[in-house]
């Protein structure tokens, strides 16, 4: 049973002829025709008497007629409910975001984009960056957030925020009342990074590298807050982002600005290049883009 044949039967039951219902149709008298004789065959019934003038439903021709509209009425709300869709943003989108990243910055993109999109709804999976660019290359989540730079020829990009590392010592440290601190400063302190499957793990170990030494890393983890609490405990010293400052618990540890060279912390949202975005993956990018 196909849906133009319903429709075909009910074009000609609402005109009560097969002559008026091609007139008000695209299709020819014998296409509507073979179209209820179809119906008829399929069903074992007759959906109209033909022994007068003007069609007639049939008792079996009634509720087919009855149930063809209702089967229609969804085809026919069919527009409204995508223009609707395009106009609100409904949906759902699978975001990929680090830890450090979630707690800095995760929070207030959510509160905004809820408060302009209230239907769609964000699902937050945490991982290192290194295993959130292969989720999205792999297309088992629609973005992720991530340390740049990216692969521009796997993903399209939305850079979205900068900031730069800085060193956390305990106040008791010696370098804790300095107002700066050269990299190669570190090159006899023991570093508490992030674990290997965080882009931060290679980042800072190749910026000491580049610097001219090797840190002696003492400790890794997967959680920012554990690493303060290794710092504030004077089991070595860190380094990671300036925006983190302000989410520390322990008051006894103390931010030290890097001189020279400076490492950056480059931040944005990646997609896989070429996939479908629904339009509500379209609303989250454009807003990250403005």
């Amino acid at each position: 049973m196909e849906l133009r044949d319903l429709q075909s039967f009910i074009d000609v039951a609402d005109h009560q002829s097969f002559t008026k219902a091609a007139e008000h149709s695209y299709l020819s008298q014998p296409s509507l025709s073979k179209a209820v004789k179809k119906l008829e065959e399929e069903l074992g019934v007759e959906l109209f008497d033909r022994s007068t003038r003007r069609l007639h439903l049939t008792d079996a021709g009634s509720i087919v007629y009855a149930q063809a509209k209702k089967a229609m009425i969804p085809l026919r709300e069919l527009p409204d409910l995508i223009d609707e869709l395009q106009a609100v943003a409904a949906g759902s989108i699978q975001i990929g975001v680090p830890p450090l990243i979630g707690t800095l910055f995760f929070p207030s993109i959510a509160r905004t984009f809820r408060d302009q999109y209230p239907h769609v709804s964000l699902e937050l999976i945490e991982d290192g960056a290194k295993v959130i660019e292969q989720l999205v290359a792999d297309s088992s989540i629609d973005v992720g957030i991530v340390v740049l730079p990216a692969d521009p020829a796997l993903y399209d990009i939305y850079p979205f925020m900068t900031d730069e590392f800085v060193l956390y010592v305990h106040d008791g440290h010696p370098l804790a009342e300095r107002e700066h601190v050269f990299l190669t400063d570190l090159a006899e302190e023991k570093l508490i990074v992030f674990s290997k499957n965080f882009t931060l793990h290679d980042y800072v170990l190749n910026a000491c590298r580049a610097a001219g030494f090797t840190p002696d890393v003492s400790y890794e983890s997967s959680q920012w807050d554990l690493i303060f609490e290794l710092v504030a405990s004077r089991l070595g010293v860190t380094l990671l982002p300036k925006s983190i400052f302000e989410k520390r618990l322990n008051s006894s540890v103390r931010m030290i600005p890097l001189q020279s060279p400076p490492i950056p912390w480059k931040l944005g949202v990646i997609a896989k290049k070429g996939a479908y975005q629904s339009y509500a993956l379209k609303k989250f990018l454009a807003m990250i883009k403005n």
